[in-house]
């Protein structure tokens, strides 16, 4: 199944008085590219958790957000009361020796280093395993979005690749006569001109038809048909594969196909259709930039 490089999952769970919440979003990159922001203890676990993404993720931007918060607000802040009386004493004391008004004191004392402390130092076993399994939850649920996402682009490159067929195919009526035509065209105007010079009727005959070969779309519709069957057989025989880097380059030689018939057409109609190739075409690639 083919998956989107775009997704979000998340999940919840409460435990030994906190709640645990993880998010975890993605976004198109060419390469897997994880951050982590983490609550300040949990830092040290920071390699493990880059390894279960990489083990459900290959490609994308990759944002995870946890956060662990106090079901009990008391229990929030670890106060040290007599290191507070500490520093306040001291501080104080000199603020008074130096004539300064004590100001924010208290406040910049509760940022002092062990004075209070939102974060424990040293995270329980217990407690991380149930951090990497609300994780693993979210990591479940975003794996599903990218899935149902997935499965949306491919029923639309299906759609769009079908319209890319039909419109190849409404270029054989205007085919019949075409190059002949321009051939005529040029033997008239060689005539004109011939009409003050020696010309080489052999010669002229020989240079109409390779000039004239030029203007034959066969082989760009030959390539052009085969690139389209190659698309839906990527499709349909890589379920569960990495193949949007494929899909680009199949859809790049599609591309210059395309635009080979566009500038060969000589023909209002079939220039007319190209443009239509061109627009299902462009499509096809933003959507491709998001599929893995």
């Amino acid at each position: 199944m083919l998956l989107s490089m775009t997704g979000y999952g998340r999940a919840d769970k409460e435990f030994g008085g906190k709640s645990y919440t993880v998010e975890v979003k993605t976004l198109n990159s060419k390469f897997l590219d994880i951050k982590a922001r983490l609550p300040q203890g949990y830092r040290t676990h920071e390699m493990e958790i880059r390894r279960i993404v990489t083990s459900l993720i290959k490609r994308g931007k990759v944002d995870v957000l946890m956060e662990v918060k106090h079901l009990d607000a008391d229990q929030a802040i670890a106060f040290d009361k007599d290191m507070f009386k500490a520093y306040y004493k001291q501080l104080s004391a000199a603020c008074e020796e130096l004539g300064d008004t004590k100001g924010d004191l208290v406040q910049s004392i509760m940022r002092l280093p062990n004075v209070a402390n939102t974060s424990e130092e040293v995270i329980p076993e217990e407690e991380w395993e149930m951090c990497k399994t609300v994780l693993r939850e979210a990591l479940d649920k975003l794996v599903k979005y990218r899935t149902d996402e997935g499965a949306s682009l491919e029923t639309d490159f299906r759609l769009r690749i079908k319209n890319i067929d039909d419109l190849l195919k409404e270029i054989e009526p205007y085919e019949e006569g075409r190059v002949e035509r321009v051939r005529e065209r040029f033997r008239v105007q060689l005539n004109e001109i011939a009409n003050n010079y020696s010309v080489d009727d052999n010669r002229l005959e020989q240079e109409l038809i390779f000039y004239t070969e030029k203007y034959s779309i066969s082989e760009e519709k030959v390539r052009l048909s085969q690139h389209l069957k190659y698309f839906i057989e990527q499709l349909d025989e890589n379920k569960g594969k990495e193949i949007g880097k494929r899909l680009s380059f199949i859809s790049q030689e599609m591309g210059r196909e395309i635009n080979t018939l566009g500038s060969k057409a000589n023909s209002a109609d079939i220039q007319r259709l190209v443009v239509g190739m061109k627009d299902e075409l462009e499509k096809i690639k933003e959507q491709v930039a998001n599929a893995v």
